[in-house]
């Protein structure tokens, strides 16, 4: 019974947590948006006009992307303008097919064309093409095309007031929301880290759970930034604001603590064979620390119910007498384990100090002036969108995605038509309105896309085919469609499967208001679904296909130079100390986001056909030394920011500058490289192999400061960044001799 219960409880609370969701608070925004006009149009017997209302509101939504809100109104704004003059064109779109196509094809290039400037842009388009293509099925009787046009644009209107309206009633909703997942993703990540103590037989899938946890995490920080930025700026000194920026700038420095790995997995493997207690430990303690974090998501406005410390307590009070322990027992000669095992305590404590202010800070304490971040210093690490005409010249050319798919969208929206018309089918709208609404940039989201709509489409279809054998009543058909649309748009971005089977019963119900035989309906929605999903997957094939291994030596070079920036900032701190400069911290964030790039860049090139994953395995070894590369950088960072630390040494800067050469040689090497090329040299001999030399040195180097000085704790500063400085010029080795296998142009 208990079990019973607690299942109960789980679902009880994911369903709370489900309804107060911005994607549901969207999606029945979208509901009333849609529903009020044509009830107030059916009383008023305007229905006409209800309807043009009810299509604006709907054609708008997608431009309602959360975030700041007054780019948030200029988007829905603009979006309404462009429905208003497709909708006026596409009331005269009466015309023969000669001029019919070629028109058809230009007005969808031109849309599409605008995701140039962004994601936001992007569904703006969105909501232009869905105006565009959903012209064609909206004739209304009473109203002629340029009342139609401005009846739709009041819808637009109608709802940029619903969604300010429902901003200005709940405006921390997407802030909390974005913190609590971030908090969620934060446990994930720890967890994750927590499997890959000691030997692993699964290491490389755990490896790449870990890199697609990053992409999320990067891309969450990166839209609670300018949340923050943009709400700091019109909130004045908020304290409520300023203490989610306090809480959020150590939940990044949790995660870059977790990232950091002051050993390599190797080393570590081997002192978990000879210690499994400590390993058995140290799982507990990531454990504690993941689960603490779950408990603060989901208390975030109640701090009194979060959990307190003293489990950690007692976690790291045994671990430091367990340490203590193998110090006494340790020989010289094993010396190096026990400080591997000090270290690695070391950052747990770090986590623990960051936990410890994230508990104090949620428990609304008096903000001193010395604990705010200055608003000036924050907007420099905020990526503004460039809105420049001259981006439109600088994409108008093959060598950009954007272009190409824009350009494909609109051949395969007039062929798509072209066959609805020339088989007579009953909607041929329907086919083109798959096509744009499957068919993206990449190709491994298109075929996923196309997969999912064609399996939920079916799946919708045979559901509404049974419920209308036993329903007949109009008002319940309306409700039903209501319904079934709300939870499409609310679960679309995490189930996109499910949401087209929603989708596909919204419109049964809502064509079986109008068309007495529903059996007809169903069949032809399938028809030209399946027809638009084939044609997009064709496309996205044949027509100026945009491969990745194209353009991943772009993603790969930025990662590299952001990669080169962040440990310059490192060194140059390690040599001058004092205060951590705030460049340090924007590198550091430009490294973790130009990495998630790279990772994103990469997953795309391995959902692609295997023909065209041109050198996978090089360039996915590249792309794990470039991982390797930053979770090593992290580490440095986090032990020279958060210890006081010895005077650089020359061969501490002498070993960052042959780093550095290594990193702009291989940066220069990748702007050269065409990864269509072959491989010319599978071993090149210009690269010199300085890696057992220098790993003699640093040897040398450590045992001399472990012999003249008894402090410990400049034994760990030795052992750490010389293990680290090794490792990160091997790491540089390898990826220089990687690039000069490949062709130059």
């Amino acid at each position: 019974m208990n079990t019973v219960s607690l299942f109960v409880s789980e679902k009880f609370k994911l369903l709370q947590q489900y309804l107060k969701s911005t994607s549901f608070s969207k999606a029945a925004l979208i509901g009333i948006a849609i529903t009020v006009p044509i009830i107030v149009g059916i009383v008023m017997d305007k229905l006409d006009i209800g309807l043009a209302i009810c299509f604006g509101a709907f054609w708008c939504s997608p431009s309602d992307v959360s975030g700041n809100l007054k780019h948030k109104q200029i988007g829905i704004a603009f979006s309404t303008l462009l429905i208003v003059f497709v909708s006026f064109i596409g009331g005269h779109l009466q015309v023969s097919n000669y001029i019919l196509f070629p028109f058809l094809g230009v007005l969808t290039f031109c849309i599409a064309f605008i995701s140039i400037y962004g994601f936001r842009a992007s569904m703006i388009s969105f909501s232009g093409l869905l105006a565009l293509v959903l012209s064609f099925s909206y004739n209304p009787e009473t109203l002629d095309a340029y009342q139609s046009a401005l009846w739709i644009g009041t819808g637009g209107l109608w709802y940029l007031i619903l969604s300010t309206s429902w901003f200005y009633l709940n405006p921390k909703a997407f802030t909390e929301e974005t913190l609590h997942n971030i908090f969620l993703l934060t446990a994930d990540f720890l967890d994750t880290r927590k499997q890959l103590i000691g030997e692993q037989p699964n290491r490389e899938v755990l490896q790449t759970k870990l890199i697609n946890l990053k992409i999320e995490l990067t891309e969450l920080h990166d839209n609670f930034r300018k949340i923050l930025v943009s709400n700091l700026k019109n909130s004045g000194k908020s304290n409520y604001h300023r203490k989610l920026l306090l809480v959020f700038v150590e939940l990044v420095e949790l995660l870059e603590t977790a990232i950091a790995n002051p050993v390599n997995y190797n080393k570590m493997d081997v002192l978990f064979e000879t210690h499994p207690e400590f390993k058995a430990d140290f799982q507990k303690l990531i454990s504690e620390f993941s689960f603490q974090l779950r408990a603060i998501a989901n208390q975030i406005n109640n701090s009194k119910k979060i959990s307190s410390n003293k489990v950690l307590f007692n976690e790291f009070k045994n671990l430091e007498l367990d340490i203590l322990n193998v110090k006494d027992e340790t020989k010289s000669e094993d010396y190096e384990r026990y400080l591997m095992l000090q270290n690695f305590l070391d950052y747990q404590k770090k986590q623990f100090e960051k936990l410890k202010k994230i508990k104090w800070l949620l428990g609304n304490p008096e903000l001193t002036s010395a604990e705010l971040v200055p608003t000036d210093e924050l907007k420099r690490f905020i990526n503004t969108q460039d809105y420049n005409p001259k981006l439109i010249l600088r994409n108008f050319s093959f060598r950009s995605t954007i272009f190409k798919h824009s350009l494909r969208l609109a051949i395969t929206v007039m062929l798509g038509y072209g066959i609805g018309l020339y088989f007579d089918l009953q909607n041929p709208y329907w086919i083109i309105l798959t096509i744009i609404i499957i068919m993206r940039p990449s190709y491994g989201l298109t075929k996923n896309r196309s997969k999912d709509r064609v399996i939920g489409t079916l799946i919708g279809a045979v559901i509404a085919s049974g419920l209308v054998i036993y329903i007949s009543n109009i008002y319940v058909y309306g409700a039903l469609g209501v319904l079934c649309l709300v939870l499409a748009f609310s679960i679309q971005e995490k189930n996109y499967k499910a949401a087209a089977a929603f989708v596909t019963l919204n419109v049964i119900f809502i064509y079986a208001i109008l068309e007495p035989n529903i059996s007809k309906v169903i069949q032809f929605r399938v028809i030209d679904t399946i027809i638009g999903a084939a044609l997009s997957y064709i496309a996205m094939r044949l027509l100026f296909p945009a491969w990745s291994f194209m353009e991943i030596g772009d993603a790969m070079k930025d990662g590299l130079k952001a990669n080169n920036a962040f440990f310059t900032s490192i060194s140059k701190y390690y040599q001058d100390k004092g205060k951590v400069p705030t460049s340090l911290k924007v590198n550091r964030k430009e490294a973790f986001l130009q990495m998630s790039n790279l990772s994103a860049a990469f997953q795309r090139m391995a959902q692609e056909p295997k023909s065209k994953q041109n050198h996978f395995d090089d360039i996915y070894e590249l792309v794990e030394i470039n991982h390797s590369f930053l979770a090593s950088l992290a580490s440095l960072s986090s032990y020279i920011q958060n210890h006081k630390t010895t005077a650089a040494s020359e061969e501490f800067i002498m070993i960052s500058e042959k780093i550095q050469a290594n990193l702009d040689r291989i940066c220069s090497q990748l702007k050269a490289i065409d990864f269509e090329s072959k491989i010319i040299n599978s071993n090149p001999l210009n690269v010199i192999n300085e890696s057992e030399r220098l790993k003699f040195s640093i040897e040398h180097l450590t045992n001399k400061t472990i012999i003249n000085t008894e402090n410990v704790r400049n034994h760990q500063e030795a052992h750490l960044i010389w293990e680290q400085m090794y490792w990160l010029f091997l790491l540089s080795e390898k990826m220089l001799k990687l690039t000069l296998k490949f062709e130059v142009n």
